[in-house]
């Protein structure tokens, strides 16, 4: 998704929870996961190319990075990771068909945006998920707004450029990937907070 959603999903998820100091640090490591060095190779950062069980990895090491930065007299590694950790999984919603798979059990009346449930086992576990892949140069090309029209005519179907949901300009389920990236991103620091002593928890959201 691009930065102002990021923004908007985690201050949406986590405002009442973190100081506004430990906030701008975890949004300013979630948005630097966007920077031009993650955006290619990176496909456990961003669920790309079905780098399904990477990303789901890549979130688990940043739980621990969280946990073990915690266990020292540190802190500030524990923001950066959990930044990072919420990118990852916010952009699962926006790179997969996640949104699709949950809308067609809906198929006769589809619930609002909102209603979305964004750790549906069966979804979560479904032979048929898949995300986006990369495809060289085109979907580096993509990247370039005036110049998507006519990369999409060559693209698969499978895409990134075809099956991203990273902006509104990408049709009505949209919101229903922002709701469940808001949700995952509330979801993932609920269960921090399950896991950290009351010490801990109290320094990681600085309150």
């Amino acid at each position: 998704m691009i930065a102002q959603y990021h923004i908007e999903m985690t201050r949406e998820a986590l405002t009442p929870h973190f100081s506004e100091r430990a906030l701008e640090i975890i949004i300013a490591a979630n948005l630097k996961q966007d920077a031009i060095r993650n955006q290619f190779f990176h496909d456990e950062i961003h669920y790309d190319n079905n780098a399904i069980e990477k990303g789901d990895r890549y979130i688990n090491e940043q739980r621990g990075y969280v946990l073990a930065t915690l266990l020292s007299p540190g802190i500030l590694g524990a923001w950066i990771a959990f930044g990072r950790l919420i990118h990852t999984a916010q952009d699962f919603y926006a790179h997969s068909n996640y949104v699709s798979l949950w809308l067609d059990q809906h198929n006769s009346a589809p619930p609002a945006p909102p209603e979305i449930e964004p750790l549906k086992k069966e979804l979560i576990k479904s032979p048929s998920l898949h995300t986006g892949k990369i495809y060289f140069p085109l979907d580096a090309l993509y990247f370039f707004k005036f110049m998507r029209p006519l990369v999409l005519k060559f693209l698969p179907k499978d895409s990134h450029g075809w099956m991203n949901l990273d902006s509104p300009e990408q049709g009505p389920k949209f919101p229903y990937a922002i709701a469940a990236a808001t949700k995952r991103t509330a979801h993932e620091f609920d269960l921090l907070r399950k896991l950290l002593a009351p010490e801990m928890f109290a320094r990681f959201t600085d309150k």
